[in-house]
């Protein structure tokens, strides 16, 4: 009889191992050439979407609250002229509550300032400037980002005051313009004063459906009796395959003099 062994005993295959290959493919390089490509392209994407668009978004309001405080104190350190009137004859001395026409200014030169956009309803803290032009110029600006369409209306004028701005990326200036509802306020300070738009309605068109920038929107033809401002921006999220817009009507104006209207106070008075 064989001896029974107190543990088993381990088989050991005699076959030759084969050897590992070294040979590197072209194949192989490739492959690990477009990996690395596609995580850089993946970096690079959040980098412009994400953070970029964050810096930026915050360059835009910093030099909206600039020009913005420097229109303010501008007219606060002027004294205005008290005129004088004639007992006999009516006043014609502006007092709050009853501004008159609004303050129409004339156009100012491609990519100069002359705005700043507030909408409550983007948040306490939005607040971007309003430049001339639609150029990258404008749009692409760290220290603008919302664009006036040339050739249409002046804030407070009888017409369209159309605006443009990016959705996302470099500030995405109309980043929440889905979310408008009916009524929302939408203010535009300038050195004359203050403009509020109401929103009403939105609608999604075609890039090449310029229509809505007419005075009378989407009627070329016709005469303008009203006060439109119209927010224009790419649709959906990420794409230009449409475009997003965003109709308010005129409310009110009044002199930056008399201060800003009650609901933008707040937000004026904490960017100081």
């Amino acid at each position: 009889m064989c001896p029974v062994a107190d543990d088993p005993i381990e088989i050991v295959s005699k076959r030759p191992r084969r050897a590992k290959s070294g040979k590197i493919t072209v194949i192989g390089v490739l492959g690990e050439l477009l990996i690395t490509a596609g995580i850089l392209v993946l970096l690079f994407l959040g980098w412009q979407l994400w953070w970029n668009d964050m810096i930026m978004a915050n360059s835009q309001t910093s030099a909206a609250s600039e020009i913005s405080q420097d229109w303010i104190e501008q007219n606060t350190s002027t004294p205005t002229p008290v005129p004088i009137v004639d007992p006999a004859e009516p006043s014609t001395v502006p007092v709050p509550g009853d501004n008159g026409e609004p303050v129409v200014s004339v156009v100012p030169a491609n990519a100069t300032a002359f705005a700043v956009l507030y909408v409550p309803r983007f948040g306490a803290d939005y607040h971007r400037t309003i430049a001339e032009g639609t150029g990258h110029d404008v749009l692409n600006s760290n220290r603008l980002g919302i664009g006036h369409y040339a050739g249409t209306q002046m804030p407070g004028e009888v017409g369209n005051f159309a605006l443009a701005a990016h959705r996302s990326a470099f500030g995405g200036g109309m980043h929440l313009i889905h979310e408008l509802q009916l009524g929302d306020a939408i203010y535009v300070q300038t050195a004359d004063g203050y403009y509020t738009y109401r929103y009403r309605d939105t609608e999604y068109v075609a890039p090449s459906q310029v229509q809505v920038l007419a005075s009378v929107p989407n009627r070329p033809d016709a005469s303008a009796v009203d006060r439109i401002i119209t927010l224009t921006s790419c649709n959906p999220l990420y794409s230009t395959a449409e475009r997003i817009i965003a109709y308010g009507v005129f409310e009110s104006w009044q002199p930056l003099a008399f201060g800003a209207p009650a609901e933008l106070a707040p937000i004026i008075a904490a960017q100081g």
